[in-house]
C-alpha cells in the first residue's frame, strides 16, 4: 500500500507527526501521546508509518527464541492487584519447585532445542538469602550452554533487601553465578500515581529504574516492558516509553521492548473492582497503536519491538507484524503467569508453528539468541520437529486454516 496515500487519510496533526518520524526526526512524548489518542481513522496511517520504519530499521526478518519458562514458586505476599498468579503458603495450589527439578526442566528444554531458560517467581518469604544465585548455579551446572534469563527487577530488589546489600552487589553475585540477562518485567506503568493503585508494597518506579541501570552498568542486558489497558491512559504510555528511551540513550542495555496487554479475566484488579474505572484490557485499536507508536518513539534506540502472543494470541500477533513488530518472543513451553490471570491462548507455540506463522505474514523466520544474535534462518528449511511439551486443547494457529495472516482493519475492531 502506498505510504503517501495512507498518510493522506490521517488527521492533519497526526500526519505531520508521522511525516517527521518518517524523515528520521525523533518524536517527542507529546507527539507520542497525540498518536496514542488518535482517532480510529488515524490507525491505518500510524500502523503504516511504523511498518515503514520497521522495514528500514530491521528489514523483513521476524525473530523468535526457543525458550522455556520456569516459574519456580507462585507463593507471594506482595499483593499486586493485577496478579492472578500469587498464592499464600497455605493454599492448596501453592508451589515451590525444588532446584533439582528446575535444573531437570532446563535440561529437558535444552534437549528440545532451547537456548534460553527464563526463570521468575513470587516473592516467597522463606527463600534463603542466596537462593537466586544458587538456582542459577544449579541450572548452569546441569546445562552449561543454556542462557539463563532470570529474575525481575522486583525479585532482585527483594533479594538485595534480604541480603542487606546494595542491588548492584547482588547483581554482581548473580552474574558470577552465570546469570546471562534479566527480564525487564515488574515495570507495569512507570508512573507513581498508577503504581500506588496497582500495588501496595511493590518497588517504586525509581527503584525499578535504579535496578535496571545497575544491571546495565555491569553488562547484564535486559528486556523492557509496559503493562497497559487497566487504569492507565495514553499519557502514561507515552511517558513510560519516553523514560525507557532515556535509559537506553544512557546505557544501551535494553534488547527489546515488549508491550504487555493487561489480562483481566481472573485478575483481582478487575474481578474485585476495588479501584474505579478498571477496564477489561485494551481495545484492538489500542493494541495496534501501542505497538506502532513504540516503534516510532524508540526508532534507533530500541529496534526490536516484540508482541506477546501469550497475552494477545497468535492471530492478533500476526496482524501486528504489519504495525511495527519484528519479534514474536519465545516458544515458552510452560507459561503460567498469564494463564493464571485468565489468558486463554495456550502455554506454547513451537518453533515449527512460529515459522509457519511468520511465513504466513510473508516475512523471513529467524531463530535468535536471547541477545538477538541470529542463530538460524528458515528461508528454505523447517526447524527440527518437536511437538508441544504438554497436551493442549486447541491449535493456536487454527486461524491460519481459515484466512491466513489477519487483516489489520479487522484486528482494530476485534
Amino acid at each position: 500500500m502506498n505510504i503517501e496515500y495512507v498518510l493522506s487519510t490521517a488527521s492533519p496533526t497526526v500526519r505531520e507527526i508521522l511525516e517527521r518520524a518518517l524523515s528520521g526526526h525523533e518524536i517527542t512524548r507529546e507527539d507520542g501521546e497525540i498518536l496514542l489518542n488518535g482517532l480510529p481513522t488515524d490507525a491505518p496511517a500510524i500502523a503504516a508509518a511504523a511498518d515503514h520504519v520497521r522495514r528500514a530499521r530491521v528489514g523483513d526478518v521476524v525473530s523468535f527464541v526457543v525458550t522455556r519458562n520456569i516459574n519456580f514458586t507462585n507463593v507471594c505476599y506482595m499483593g499486586c492487584r493485577f496478579c492472578g498468579f500469587a498464592k499464600r503458603r497455605e493454599d492448596a495450589d501453592a508451589q515451590w519447585i525444588g532446584m533439582e527439578e528446575v535444573a531437570h526442566r532446563a535440561q529437558i528444554a535444552w534437549d528440545r532445542g532451547a537456548t534460553e531458560v527464563c526463570m521468575q517467581g513470587g516473592l516467597h518469604p522463606d527463600l534463603p538469602p542466596h537462593y537466586y544465585s544458587d538456582l542459577v548455579r544449579a541450572v548452569k551446572g546441569q546445562v552449561p550452554g543454556l542462557h539463563v534469563h532470570a529474575f525481575s527487577p522486583f525479585e532482585i530488589w527483594h533479594g538485595a533487601r534480604k541480603l542487606r546489600v546494595p542491588v548492584i552487589e547482588l547483581l554482581q553475585e548473580l552474574k558470577e553465578a552465570g546469570l546471562g540477562s534479566i527480564p525487564g518485567t515488574a515495570a507495569e506503568i512507570l508512573d507513581t500515581e498508577i503504581r500506588r493503585q496497582l500495588t501496595r508494597d511493590k518497588l517504586t518506579a525509581d527503584a525499578w529504574v535504579e535496578t535496571i541501570r545497575a544491571a546495565h552498568s555491569i553488562g547484564l542486558r535486559s528486556t523492557s516492558t509496559m503493562m497497559y489497558g487497566h487504569i492507565d491512559a495514553p499519557r502514561h504510555w507515552a511517558s513510560h516509553i519516553e523514560l525507557l528511551r532515556s535509559i537506553q540513550k544512557d546505557t544501551g542495555g535494553f534488547t527489546e521492548f515488549v508491550p504487555l496487554g493487561f489480562v483481566h479475566a481472573q485478575a483481582p484488579l478487575f474481578v474485585e473492582r476495588l479501584i474505579p474505572g478498571v477496564r477489561p484490557g485494551a481495545t484492538g485499536d489500542e493494541h495496534l497503536k501501542v505497538h506502532a507508536v513504540a516503534r516510532l518513539m524508540l526508532a534507533g534506540w530500541i529496534d526490536n519491538i516484540q508482541v506477546s502472543w501469550v497475552k494477545l494470541g497468535a492471530e492478533m500477533a500476526s496482524g501486528l507484524l504489519n504495525a511495527g513488530v519484528n519479534d514474536l518472543g519465545g516458544t515458552l513451553m510452560d507459561e503460567s503467569i498469564s494463564k493464571s490471570a485468565g489468558a486463554n491462548y495456550g502455554e506454547e507455540v513451537t518453533a515449527s508453528e512460529m515459522v509457519r506463522l511468520i511465513r504466513a505474514a510473508n516475512r523471513t523466520p529467524r531463530r535468535r539468541s536471547t541477545l538477538y544474535d541470529a542463530l538460524e534462518d528458515y528461508r528454505e528449511h523447517d526447524p527440527a520437529e518437536h511437538g508441544p511439551l504438554k497436551p493442549r486443547a486447541s491449535d493456536p494457529l487454527a486461524f491460519l486454516n481459515r484466512s491466513g495472516s489477519r487483516d489489520l482493519t479487522e484486528m482494530r475492531h476485534g
